[in-house]
């Protein structure tokens, strides 16, 4: 098997901006071709899960009831070894606020620590790691539907 590098970086790289828009557009199924049914997660303290629908379901409990988000990501850094792929990139994440937190925010900065697994439908997140570097405002703003 010929392995286009190139080709890879930026179908991981598609791969994670995917899960920025399925987060900012609350798109529950997308995460279908983000995660492995399988993947494993540690978003720090109490917040490390096994399987692709308890991390959905995590997700939407803090932005189901949230006001608008933006995820963004950048200084995408990807290490490829043929079907296994190591990816770092940096995030910050806007949160508004909706009813009785209107008008708060809350925002955190930090990096995505990633691996990564070629599956018969592409490149999924098998393991994902968030280190949070800075945040500000009120998690208030973070609710379920």
């Amino acid at each position: 098997m010929e392995f286009d590098t190139i080709r890879d970086r930026h179908e991981i790289i598609d791969l994670l901006n995917r899960y920025a828009t399925a987060c900012d557009t609350r798109d529950w199924d997308l995460f279908k071709e983000i995660f492995t049914t399988d993947v494993e997660t540690d978003y720090g303290g109490d917040y490390k899960f096994v399987n692709r629908q308890s991390i959905v379901n995590l997700i939407r409990s803090m932005l189901g009831g949230c006001g608008p988000t933006q995820h963004l990501l950048g200084n995408f850094r990807i290490n490829l070894e043929k079907d296994r792929a190591n990816s770092i990139c940096s995030v910050r994440a806007f949160h508004a606020g909706t009813g009785d937190a209107e008008g708060q925010t809350f925002e955190m900065w930090g990096e995505y620590r990633d691996k990564l697994r070629r599956t018969k439908t592409g490149w999924r997140i098998a393991h994902r790691e968030l280190a949070v570097t800075w945040i500000e405002g009120s998690a208030e703003v973070l609710k379920p539907e």
